[in-house]
């Protein structure tokens, strides 16, 4: 997330705009192919009619395919600037739909809430049709804001939330408000305004206040001791507002790096061979065993 951004919300939100959580990049300047990934684009339409753009990434050729991960990316840039939340997926046998929302890259309209939750229903529906995703478990990887996306709808719609195997969460704000009060914490300019300000930021929402309705669904909750933007507390409160089996571990780095470090793309894996029997890590120092691609 964009700090500037979620201080500018804040100084406008009297206006209840809640455009202002995403900042969408037109168009695409790279595609998964740069990165030697085998991709095809795909079009789905929302109930409202809006056309969104998404990218499908089969497995490797030759890779058992082991599962679907549905991935929504944070409130900044588009699919080309999120692509290495994912990369790695498909070598280790996972297929991979990337979806940007209305008003990133290829994707009609503008983003606002509720209108979202729309193209996440619309990710659903295409999975749901869509062969190869046929009989494998469901995956729902959420960075940042998508991570807030993720919950709210799969809370809602209990349907779908019985489709997923696992959710994955990287670096998500609990509250929206939460949020808006550290941006303005860190300025000398607004440190003084951080509470009466940040009131003002619509928080109906915001993940802390649906996720004990995410019943049964196992989580992974990955947040970063370091992250600048989204304070670690809000993958505290995450993880002690949801129900068991979840697992919350800190990571080390900047807002949503979570994936560059090999350690923590393993965790993964290893977490959704066995999303409900999976304990995680104790403590930092402890790592993942390595295991060789297939």
């Amino acid at each position: 997330m964009k700090g500037l951004g979620w201080l500018l919300a804040v100084l406008v939100c009297l206006h209840g705009c809640s455009e202002l959580l995403f900042y969408p990049e037109p168009g695409l300047p790279y595609t998964p192919a740069n990165a030697r990934l085998d991709y095809r684009d795909e079009y789905l339409k929302a109930a409202d009619g809006t056309r969104l753009h998404a990218w499908w990434l089969p497995a490797k050729a030759g890779v058992e395919v082991k599962g679907t991960v549905l991935h929504l990316h944070g409130n900044g840039g588009n699919l080309a600037s999120h692509l290495g939340g994912i990369w790695w997926l498909p070598e280790q046998g996972y297929q991979v739909l990337m979806l940007d929302y209305r008003g990133y890259g290829l994707s009609e309209g503008s983003p606002s809430l509720p209108a979202v939750y729309q193209d996440v229903a619309a990710a659903f529906a295409w999975l749901e049709q869509a062969p190869p995703a046929q009989g494998k478990p469901l995956f729902v990887l959420g960075q940042s804001l998508g991570g807030a996306l993720a919950v709210h709808y799969l809370a809602e719609q209990p349907r779908q939330r019985a489709r997923v195997s696992a959710l994955i969460l990287d670096g998500v704000p609990a509250s929206y408000r939460e949020v808006a009060r550290h941006a303005l914490g860190a300025s000398w300019l607004t440190w003084s305004l951080q509470v009466p300000l940040s009131w003002l930021v619509p928080d109906e929402d915001s993940a802390i206040n649906v996720m004990d309705r995410l019943e049964n669904l196992p989580l992974l909750i990955y947040h970063s001791v370091d992250d600048p933007l989204v304070p670690l507390s809000n993958g505290e409160r995450l993880y002690q507002a949801a129900a068991p089996p979840r697992v919350f571990q800190p990571t080390r780095g900047g807002h949503v790096q979570t994936f560059t470090d090999p350690d923590w793309r393993q965790l993964m894996l290893q977490f959704m061979r066995d999303p409900s029997g999976f304990a995680g890590l104790r403590h930092l120092a402890e790592r993942p065993v390595s295991e060789s691609p297939q």
